[in-house]
């Protein structure tokens, strides 16, 4: 059977996603086994569950058009939409900032009046504001922080710092960032105990002035490094401003902090420094920058019953 699925293909500072509207785009499995339209949004039938084989074909750089992920769009009544989000791998995560920035202009785009934007996700309702090809995007406020953690990996000893900006994050300073084997660390410390059961993103950071880093990152749910990760980079500001003395003041600072990532391309995060109950907090996060549209187009998925998918998945292992 195959299924054609309509996709928008966007890309904020490296990270390129394709999103798929149900909403502008209903459709259905027919019974030719060929996509129809205009049955409305519940009739998306076997394909509603498929997202993450959809996601795993869709996503593939050598026989698919390939992504760091696939947006599906949904309707929302608390949000203009609501977003999910599929890894490469499958894998549903809970918030992508890159993505909900592309997400954010794709919907500005299409409705051509709104500058502002909601998007409800499974990490909260976040808020975008668009401007031409820059969107501002309203984070979740950070959570989960934990300043003080020694890991061994690669026969060293890091000292990291992890966060949850809508996903899990440990974030590594590192003198000379180019020098880094971010695919061989990452992975060890990505699925490292100190992070089970849910595993970590992986960044690692230098600082080059008190308001400008640079970042390389390791994803999860992609198994790789990536060009950019927005929760990522607004991570690495959040750890940078609370480990910094100008995070001792008496009352809430506003900083901003200029983020380099591995596409060249840079991300601004604006937050608020202040003092909780116990101690230090960030606020008010946002992230900023360049979202751009890459293509439109169709793509024609050749979905397999279970028995035969089963049978394809056994034969590949035996061909390793």
């Amino acid at each position: 059977m195959t299924v054609d699925i309509p996709f928008t293909k966007m890309v904020g500072t490296g990270n390129d996603f394709l999103i798929v509207d149900t909403v502008q785009h209903p459709f259905a499995v027919a019974q030719g086994g060929v996509l129809s339209r205009g049955e409305g949004h519940r009739a998306l039938g076997p394909l509603k569950t498929a997202w993450p084989r959809a996601a795993r074909a869709m996503c593939d750089r050598r026989y698919g058009v390939g992504a760091d992920g696939l947006l599906v769009l949904e309707r929302s009544r608390v949000a203009s939409v609501r977003m999910r989000i599929f890894n490469p791998d499958g894998s549903e995560a809970e918030m992508c900032g890159n993505g909900a920035r592309c997400v954010a202009r794709y919907l500005h785009e299409r409705s051509r009046q709104k500058d502002r934007v909601t998007i409800d996700t499974k990490a909260g309702t976040l808020e975008a504001l668009v401007q031409g090809e820059r969107v501002a995007m309203h984070m979740p406020d950070p959570r989960r922080l934990r300043l003080s953690l020694q890991v061994d990996a690669d026969r060293r000893t890091f000292r990291l710092a992890s966060v949850d900006t809508g996903v899990p994050h440990a974030v590594a300073v590192i003198d000379r960032l180019d020098h880094v084997d971010v695919e061989r660390i990452g992975r060890q410390l990505r699925f490292h105990q100190a992070f089970r059961p849910r595993g970590t993103n992986v960044d690692f950071i230098e600082v080059k002035r008190p308001d400008y880093l640079r970042i390389r990152t390791y994803e999860r749910g992609v198994e790789a490094e990536t060009l950019a990760c927005g929760t990522g980079v607004a991570a690495a500001a959040v750890i940078h401003a609370l480990r910094t003395k100008a995070a001792r003041v008496p009352r809430p600072r506003p900083r901003r902090i200029t983020v380099e990532t591995k596409s060249g391309e840079t991300l601004v995060v604006s937050l608020t420094v202040g003092n909780g109950r116990h101690r230090r907090q960030i606020t008010n996060v946002t992230l900023e920058g360049a979202v751009r549209q890459i293509c439109q187009g169709t793509f024609s998925w050749r979905t397999l019953p279970a028995p035969q998918r089963e049978a394809a998945r056994q034969a590949g292992k035996g061909s390793r």
